[in-house]
């Protein structure tokens, strides 16, 4: 029941089928800096069969970017959001400093829905202003009902296959990333 990332190349074919077959994927917005942390929020998220694209793996978009292409790649996140169900914003300090983040939400906005992650140690004060408008996933707890809400499932029926884990299990795999008890 894994899900893929479909900004990955070698799931394009995968990719098609999840699209038409109504899989939910999740597309995640996040400054570059915080990628190691999007990393492992992606492999929670598809270890619970949600599709994610998480631009790591789409290598067009690195090519726009290292050719300083805005066009192309403006066409590369129109690309991963219009094949996504939702989007998940990641919010840390440094996405404050994103020239892309806001764009991503302005574009997904009516495409999409929305939604915000906030990483360890994030206060309602410190977040922007366009996130403010939108639901906020805070820790590990909240990630937990984001993902029932995506999949449809219980999070019993999440925990007891063990697609999700609980929010206070000690050595959680986002604890690094997260705030459990939130």
């Amino acid at each position: 029941m894994a899900g893929i990332n479909r900004a990955l190349r070698l799931n394009e074919s995968k990719a098609k089928v999840n699209l038409q077959g109504g899989v939910k994927c999740v597309f995640i917005s996040h400054h570059k800096s915080d990628l190691e942390y999007c990393k492992k929020v992606a492999a929670y998220i598809m270890k619970a069969g949600i599709d994610v694209y998480l631009d790591e793996y789409d290598y067009d978009l690195k090519h726009q970017v290292q050719t300083n292409n805005p066009a192309g790649v403006v066409r590369c996140i129109k690309k991963g959001i219009n094949n996504s169900t939702h989007m998940l914003c990641v919010i840390s300090p440094k996405t404050i400093y994103s020239k892309w983040v806001p764009w991503e939400i302005g574009y997904g906005y009516d495409k999409t829905i929305i939604g915000a992650l906030t990483l360890k140690g994030i206060t309602n004060a410190s977040l922007p202003d366009y996130i403010k408008t939108v639901p906020v996933v805070r820790g590990t707890r909240s990630l937990n009902q984001y993902i029932s809400n995506v999949t449809g499932y219980t999070e019993s029926y999440l925990k007891m296959y063990s697609y999700i884990n609980e929010s206070n299990k000690l050595n959680h795999s986002l604890d690094d990333v997260l705030d459990w008890q939130l």
